[in-house]
């Protein structure tokens, strides 16, 4: 399916975009090729493939949270340019 000039334009008014003639023929030429694309999808057979809202699997890509020793509190604050015993000091964000 081909978009005119004018329905890309009616498109960019409805979503209150200004476009430049450059970008109204550039979002034409992307927009036919989407609705295009989503026309070969319609060709597909899907009538025996169950309904569903993910189409590949989700899988956890986390590590495992596995405690560890922490640094000593001398070692991290030593690199801290202002220490208040053993926090670091930093200037007031709220007021």
């Amino acid at each position: 399916m081909k978009l005119s000039r004018e329905e890309v334009k009616h498109i960019a008014l409805l979503a209150r975009l200004g476009l430049s003639e450059a970008e109204i023929e550039k979002f034409r030429i992307q927009l036919s090729d989407i609705l295009e694309n989503f026309e070969i999808l319609k060709q597909i057979d899907t009538t025996d493939l169950p309904p569903t809202a993910q189409s590949i699997a989700l899988q956890n890509v986390f590590r495992p949270d596995e405690p560890k020793a922490s640094y000593p509190v001398k070692e991290i604050l030593d690199n801290a340019p202002q220490r208040d015993g053993n926090c670091f000091k930093t200037r007031a964000v709220l007021e």
